[in-house]
């Protein structure tokens, strides 16, 4: 399955998730800003996006385990 939303580029997002590994609030935020243009509402998107960088943030504030 490849939503034209992750295939606007040379590569697919999930592609380069893998290969960066990311782990999963930063593979959230990357997911949700690359599709953000192409899905059809970029705000909520961009909002998705904003949600899981402030909770990694969140995370390495309280000396939380990353996730």
């Amino acid at each position: 399955n490849h939503p034209s939303h992750y295939t606007t580029g040379k590569i697919e997002v999930i592609d380069f998730l893998e290969d960066q590994k990311l782990e999963g609030h930063e593979w959230n935020v990357v997911k949700y800003v690359c599709r953000a243009r192409h899905k059809g509402n970029e705000l909520q998107d961009l909002k998705k996006a904003r949600f899981y960088l402030d909770r990694k943030i969140k995370l390495l504030e309280e000396g939380l385990p990353k996730s």
